[in-house]
């Protein structure tokens, strides 16, 4: 029912349309009923005056021109007749056909018809073209409605299906149909949708299959680092290689989410000792803020690893203190740092890219694992700036 909708914009536009037709027609059909009426008046004048001075002996219809109407009389000519019609003194509607009579020009012959029933008659025609016309258009609002409603119904469809395709559903399709206009967008949505599909799991696909190829000569690495002799060359092998082996990892827990072979396996945790156990598995120091003892049930796996993710996050690109703040079904980290960048809020999360150069390096993986996790568990997590600075993540769990 939303009245800027294209249906009604539609109906709006016939409506105008047809009103204008049938104003149109009934002007046209008003003047030509009143130029037939006017016509005969006339006609019937000039032959009631033609028989009045065929009479014998003289018209009997002969009149002083001074009491003929001052416009009819001012058209008279001697021998010309002169059909005019007009109102008289009572706004009578009448038709005269005068004609000057005798050589001093004081005297003409002169009829006159009644026009007044074939006025009223006009009146009551254009009354009934206008009841006519008003059923006309109780029929084609509703009819022009009716008919629009099936490309509205497309057009919502198209429009569903786009926002699907925008939420990650690329396996979405309209299935196209017809040659007009709305066929062809919804086979450019279809095209698109198909080669956003292509594509994103080409780099799933990728992404997988370097992640798996790099693990297993990664885990020899590990080993021969590990039997290394200490020392300050040793020590940075050990220390990139556990960068390497991080990002592995992050890599196959990417390619594990993208494929939906997730699945959270939920129970009752208490979120308070949760948030304050992933800051310190992570080292991060944390002011944990709780309103009692809020319990949820979810993945505790998961969530540790959601929360991990968002500390660590505001550790190495914000600025202290971080803390979590813990209420019922919520959760938020915050710090005091320069706050995420714009290009992050408007697009959201992005693989391999970390935003504005003052929030540090990294791999960029971080918060896009935290939002594929929260999903996995039904929570729903946005990112934001506080007013008055710093990055502010808010976990949203579903409830139990």
């Amino acid at each position: 029912m939303n009245p800027s909708s294209l249906r009604w914009k539609i109906a709006a536009l016939v409506t105008l349309a047809s009103t204008i037709v049938a104003a149109v027609v009934g002007l046209l059909v008003h003047r030509a009923t009143w130029q037939r009426s006017l016509a005969i008046g006339e006609a019937r004048a000039v032959a009631a005056i033609e028989k009045s001075l065929a009479v014998a002996g003289g018209p009997a219809d002969v009149v002083s021109v001074e009491e003929l109407p001052d416009a009819l009389a001012a058209q008279l000519r001697p021998g010309e007749r002169v059909v005019w019609y007009g109102l008289d003194h009572r706004d009578e509607p009448w038709v005269w056909a005068a004609q000057p009579y005798g050589d001093d020009g004081t005297q003409a012959v002169s009829t006159q018809i009644s026009m007044g029933s074939e006025l009223r008659g006009l009146y009551a025609l254009d009354r009934n073209m206008a009841k006519a016309g008003l059923l006309a258009l109780a029929g084609v609002v509703p009819l022009s409605v009716l008919a629009a409603e099936l490309p509205n119904r497309r057009l919502r469809r198209v429009a569903r299906t786009a926002r699907r395709i925008a939420d990650g559903d690329l396996a979405a399709r309209i299935g196209a149909r017809g040659r007009d206009e709305i066929a062809g967008i919804s086979a450019a949505v279809d095209s698109m949708a198909a080669s956003l599909q292509h594509r994103l799991l080409a780099e799933q696909r990728f992404t997988a299959d370097v992640a798996h190829d790099l693990r297993t000569p990664l885990m020899g690495l590990v080993a021969v680092a590990e039997l290394l002799e200490e020392g300050e060359t040793a020590d940075l092998v050990r220390d990139r290689v556990r960068v390497l082996r991080t990002l592995v990892e992050d890599l196959l827990e990417v390619s594990r989410l993208d494929a939906g072979a997730e699945v959270a396996e939920r129970v009752r945790v208490p979120l308070a000792d949760l948030a304050a156990e992933s800051a310190a598995r992570v080292g991060v120091t944390a002011r944990v803020l709780a309103a009692g003892n809020p319990v949820a049930e979810t993945d505790p796996r998961r969530l540790d690893r959601v929360l991990a993710n968002l500390v660590l996050n505001a550790h190495r690109h914000g600025a202290p203190p971080v803390e979590i703040t813990v209420g019922d079904r919520l959760i938020e980290v915050c710090d005091r740092g320069p706050g995420f960048p714009p290009e992050l809020l408007a697009e959201g999360p992005r693989r391999f890219r970390t935003g504005a150069a003052e929030r540090g390096h990294g791999h960029g993986l971080g918060l896009t694992i935290a939002l594929g996790q929260a999903r996995v568990i039904g929570a729903e997590l946005t990112l934001s700036n506080a007013p008055d600075g710093g990055a502010v993540a808010t976990l949203r769990l579903p409830a139990g």
